[in-house]
């Protein structure tokens, strides 16, 4: 597992627990939320196999 890996492994999870934590305090919306939980594992998923 090279350096990206690792940091797009250990990133992912900080940003979808931070737009979940976000929706809890109704800063965002359910649909934001699940807008940006579904494109940061998107991305992260298409950046780590890309890598």
């Amino acid at each position: 597992m090279s350096n990206a890996q690792f940091g797009l492994s250990v990133a992912t999870p900080i940003i979808v627990g931070f737009a979940l934590l976000l929706y809890r305090m109704g800063v965002l919306q359910r649909t934001g939320a699940t807008s940006a939980v579904l494109a940061s594992v998107a991305i992260a998923a298409i950046l780590f196999f890309n890598q």
